[in-house]
């Protein structure tokens, strides 16, 4: 099992329109092939700054994931919102 991290920046006029697009879209995430979870967190200091954690069975159900039409479709109306370039980590459980 691997967790997705991803930081996103928003510019502060367009956090509603990202928060609404998530709230569209994430039955549809949790329900991909090998999607264990999806949570969307917001950042205590910075209201712009968000996260979204999501758990996987594998890499290659996120990989597949990340090819399908739903990401696409999702991430090409949420990049144009950034305040910057957002970030994103693939890991695992250590100990």
């Amino acid at each position: 099992m691997i967790t997705r991290i991803v930081k996103m920046t928003f510019r502060e006029e367009e956090t509603e329109n990202f928060t609404e697009i998530f709230k569209e879209t994430s039955e549809f995430i949790r329900s991909s092939n090998g999607c264990l979870e999806v949570k969307l967190m917001r950042d205590i200091s910075n209201a712009n700054v968000f996260f979204t954690l999501s758990k996987w069975q594998s890499e290659e159900h996120l990989n597949i994931y990340r090819c399908s039409d739903l990401f696409m479709t999702t991430w090409a109306r949420v990049k144009p919102l950034f305040s910057e370039k957002a970030q994103a980590w693939s890991v695992e459980e250590f100990f």
